[in-house]
């Protein structure tokens, strides 16, 4: 079966509105809608329609005062959508939000805004969260802290421990990515340098009753990964921190201050972050209210509309062109199975890419270029587009958010004297992609929920 340009034109328009759907099920200010409402004068928090968790119970209460604490990159939309919905006799001002420089230039009603730095904390980021800690402080049982949760919260909220200052956790950080420790290993380092991350906020809140919407920047939404987990229990411990720095011979290099805290903890002489086993967290409750697996159930809900969907291959991870291969080899299994009917198959997650080359491009862009090759060498034939974007409509140091891909992006490209394998071994899938106009461009979408990839059929 050969392919037929009016179907493929139909077949793309159709792949950038289901990568809509999911960009859409993203958006916080939505998100926060599906979760929260109002019931005789009193905000009811439910779970997110298209979450794994949901058949969980709603949450409600009699507060007499609600504190929002929201902080990450959709911090000021996620507040926004809050404060419209609680009543205005129980919403306590100012409520406070942190969230990045390139975020900050609003002034929102009812809300002090703190512009502070990420990736790199700085001394904004401490005074938003020694507000943020404040605020939490003043609670007491009649109360309400809904603290709204997004990407970047960790960075953004550097409030050392007693003893500590900004810059010894900088040095510590600094001497951990030098030595390629793993995201757990950091997270465990520093919720044992820190007030707020590793359920700090929630113990700061106490007797007050806590409530967390979270939107995940985190493939598997481990809650006690996204921001550092500053209202979940922690699983770790001051040995742990203690081990994992000595693992990766780096305890001799840390500020003598960080060691004088962990040796100290170890002893029993601080308290350690709090488990699940401390009562504190018998009043606190979460709801995710966003993330990579709600939208990719969002790409689903919209492509069953036209085609036989199905969800394939999730999380997917590592190399994005090895990633590609295997989807290729999914989607002819699927054709081969399909009885020409129109299918679907939608995923997501957050791949790698190795750089070889000095070109331009993204792990999207690379998964694009890569799956146009591996279509072309099994044989893969027929109407279909391949799409794969980030959610946050930037794939990597460019303009474009990923690639969408058909059966005759090759050959566009190979009229225009490119050589799509020569350039994707030099990661250039930027002008690879270019030269066929197939590059994936959004604009920025306010959410970020990593990747999201579509094959269509007809």
């Amino acid at each position: 079966m050969t392919s037929d340009q009016t179907t493929t034109n139909r077949l793309r328009d159709q792949a950038r509105t289901i990568f809509q759907a999911g960009i859409d099920a993203a958006d916080p200010a939505r998100a926060v809608a599906a979760v929260l409402s109002c019931r005789d004068g009193q905000p009811v928090f439910s779970p997110h329609p298209l979450s794994p968790n949901a058949q969980e119970k709603p949450r409600e209460g009699q507060w007499k005062r609600v504190f929002i604490l929201s902080f990450g990159k959709a911090a000021i939309a996620m507040a926004q959508a809050a404060a419209e919905i609680i009543p205005n006799n129980l919403l306590q001002t100012p409520g406070i939000i942190v969230t990045n420089y390139e975020n900050a230039d609003v002034s929102i009603p009812g809300f002090e805004v703190i512009a502070a730095g990420h990736p790199l904390p700085d001394v904004n980021g401490v005074a938003g969260a020694t507000k943020i800690a404040e605020i939490a402080r003043a609670a007491t049982k009649d109360d309400l802290v809904l603290v709204l949760v997004s990407g970047g919260g960790s960075a953004l909220l550097p409030l050392a421990a007693d003893g500590l200052n900004l810059e010894d956790k900088v040095a510590t950080t600094d001497l951990m990515l030098a030595c390629g420790a793993s995201i757990n290993d950091m997270n465990c380092v520093r919720k044992h340098l820190s007030k707020l991350k590793g359920g700090g906020l929630a113990n700061m809140a106490a007797p007050a009753d806590l409530h967390a919407l979270i939107l995940s920047d985190v493939i598997g939404d481990d809650l006690s990964t996204i921001a550092s987990g500053p209202t979940v229990p922690d699983v770790t411990t001051f040995k742990d921190a203690v081990d994992i720095l000595k693992r990766y011979d780096i305890w001799e290099k840390v500020p003598a201050i960080v060691r004088t805290r962990l040796k100290a903890g170890m002893a029993g002489d601080i308290p350690d972050t709090p488990d699940e086993s401390d009562p504190l967290f018998r009043s606190v409750s979460h709801h995710l209210i966003g993330s990579n697996t709600v939208s990719v159930h969002a790409l689903l809900n919209a492509a069953d509309k036209n085609f036989e969907g199905k969800i394939s291959d999730y999380p997917l991870c590592g190399e994005a062109r090895e990633a590609a291969d295997t989807l290729a080899l999914k989607a002819l299994e699927c054709v081969a199975q399909s009885s020409n009917k129109p299918f679907a198959l939608v995923t997501g997650g957050e791949t790698t890419v190795t750089l070889k080359g000095n070109g331009l491009g993204g792990r999207n862009q690379e998964m694009a270029l890569a799956f146009a090759l591996a279509a072309e060498k099994i044989g893969l034939i027929g109407n279909w587009v391949f799409l794969s974007g980030g959610t946050d409509g930037r794939d990597g140091p460019n303009d474009a958010a990923g690639g969408l891909v058909d059966p005759g992006t090759l050959t566009r490209m190979r009229a225009q004297e490119c050589d799509p394998s020569d350039f994707l071994d030099n990661n250039d899938s930027y002008h690879a992609l270019e030269k066929a106009q197939d590059l994936l461009m959004t604009g920025p979408t306010g959410t970020n929920v990593a990747d999201l990839q579509i094959f269509l059929y007809a």
